[in-house]
């Protein structure tokens, strides 16, 4: 145990830097440099054929598989002028690109840093906070919705200043708005940004706090003559020739705060998070599972687009059990893509709502055992919670809750 927290002790540091996705394993200058981790689980749903958020939706005949949730290879490099990550991911789904950005920043004013290509969105905590280092399986419903895989391409400017206000991140970028696609399905461009604060070592160092605000200010092409918006119990059409190829907003506002304190019965790890705004999406389809109905887009929308106010948010709560390599894990969040309604009018006639309007709840409640440095074993169950709605198939809380048991190894 002894040797462990040791270990730990001296890697802090670099654990540090390598939470952070949108940095290299360190910024001290360093040859080629690979990094990664890899995680392997068997998952128990409910019912067979689930939408699910906890790594996918299950096959329309199985309740239950293993799969590789994440084989992460990061490739990263760093010299006095610049930095480079590039970062793939090989599951039993294929191989795919998840980091790829060049890093410009001056000896002479290291306050500064330029970033381009393909990397995390600087919204909030968890989006840009490492999945190998998470606590939690999956992150929240509504930021897999709102920014499913977390990347986008683009550029960004990030000040950090070196002396005066250390406590202070700030993060600008602009980006093409459809994730992880390599293409952008029209010429607008969407705007991120973030201001965060942390403050370490408090409290005789055992308290930890960081806290922050973000913005997303971008806009959705609507590719027909009509689009709805809310009128109080529902959907109103709006149609007009001109309504092609017109953009409607998509804004997004959040605040996020961390706070962690060292005491006798172990580590204590607090973090929540919520945002709110304007989400164009569209209605929910044979074809289309209702939670998919307000997810960003990668591509061109071709159906009408529904303009919905939405919020959500989260609540982890880690505590390590009297400073073993046992920690007990729990969390809630909420994810309500449609505000503006209440779930038993979602369904009725005439008012032009559908499953793409649902509300939905996770408690998770689970174990992780660090086994080593490197190796990680996570127990984890979620109860997923909807009410009822006028809706055929959704007069009840669906049958759609997942355990989930992950060994991860990292290197």
């Amino acid at each position: 145990m002894k040797k462990g927290l040791f270990l730990f002790v001296c890697l802090v540091p670099l654990l540090a830097m390598a939470q952070n996705n949108n940095a290299p394993s360190s910024y001290d200058i360093h040859d080629i440099k690979i990094t990664g981790y890899l995680q392997t689980q068997f998952q128990k749903a409910q019912s067979a054929g689930i939408t699910s958020f906890s790594g996918g939706d299950f096959s329309a005949n199985s309740d239950s598989r293993f799969m590789i949730r994440r084989g992460r290879l990061k490739i990263d490099r760093v010299d006095k002028y610049s930095s480079i990550v590039f970062q793939i991911d090989a599951t039993q789904n294929g191989v795919n690109l998840m980091d790829a950005f060049i890093q410009l920043h001056a000896p002479t004013v290291p306050e500064f840093m330029f970033t381009a290509g393909l990397f995390n969105r600087p919204f909030g905590y968890s989006i840009i906070y490492s999945s190998g280092y998470r606590d939690f399986p999956e992150r929240a419903r509504v930021f897999q919705t709102l920014m499913p895989r977390e990347r986008d391409l683009g550029a960004m400017v990030s000040f950090h200043p070196q002396k005066i206000a250390k406590f202070l991140t700030a993060d600008f970028a602009v980006i093409n708005g459809s994730g992880l696609s390599a293409r952008d399905y029209d010429s607008k461009k969407d705007m991120v940004g973030g201001l965060n604060f942390k403050f370490d070592s408090l409290a005789n160092k055992k308290l930890h706090i960081g806290f922050g605000g973000s913005f997303y200010k971008g806009t959705v092409r609507s590719n027909t003559d009509t689009y709805y918006t809310n009128n109080g119990h529902g959907f109103a059409s709006n149609t007009s020739a001109s309504n092609i190829g017109s953009n409607l907003k998509r804004d997004y506002y959040g605040a996020n705060l961390q706070v962690q304190y060292d005491n006798v019965f172990g580590t204590t790890s607090l973090k929540t998070e919520y945002v709110a705004g304007t989400q164009p999406g569209v209605a929910s389809s044979a074809s289309l599972a209702g939670p998919y109905a307000s997810q960003s887009f990668a591509t061109q929308p071709a159906t009408n687009l529904y303009l919905r106010h939405f919020n959500g948010y989260y609540i982890w709560l880690t505590q390590q059990i009297a400073k073993t390599r046992f920690s007990v894990i729990m969390a809630y969040d909420v994810y309500d893509p449609n505000t503006d309604i209440d779930e038993k009018e979602i369904g009725l006639a005439g008012n032009n709502t559908t499953a793409g309007d649902i509300k939905y709840g996770t408690l998770g409640y689970g174990l992780t055992c660090a086994l080593s440095p490197r190796l990680k074993l996570t127990v984890y169950n979620e109860h997923v919670t909807n009410d009822g709605t006028a809706l055929s198939g959704y007069q009840s809380d669906l049958k759609d809750n997942v355990f989930t048991t992950r060994l991860q190894y990292r290197w």
